[in-house]
């Protein structure tokens, strides 16, 4: 796994969708060598004020990939752009 390539999950312990994200998300972590790094937006109250109604989000850094439903497509054209 290629140490420069992260994503952040910003989660809820409580959410369902969440979970359901971060399921999706493990096949295309196995199959292209990222590490994901989960945040709850509860426990900052910062990420809580700028991401409450966009939880779950899939970020890397401060760039959006998708929120809500994992966009397959979206990760994937960001790990093409990052090489």
């Amino acid at each position: 796994m290629n140490a420069d390539r992260e994503l952040t999950v910003l989660s809820r312990a409580w959410c369902h969708l969440c979970h359901d994200l971060l399921d999706a998300l493990k096949p295309l972590q196995d199959e292209l060598g990222f590490r994901v790094k989960v945040l709850d937006v509860d426990a900052d109250e910062l990420l809580e004020a700028r991401w409450s109604e966009w939880v779950p989000v899939v970020l890397e850094g401060d760039t959006e990939i998708c929120h809500h439903f994992l966009d397959e497509s979206a990760v994937r054209a960001h790990f093409r752009r990052i090489g």
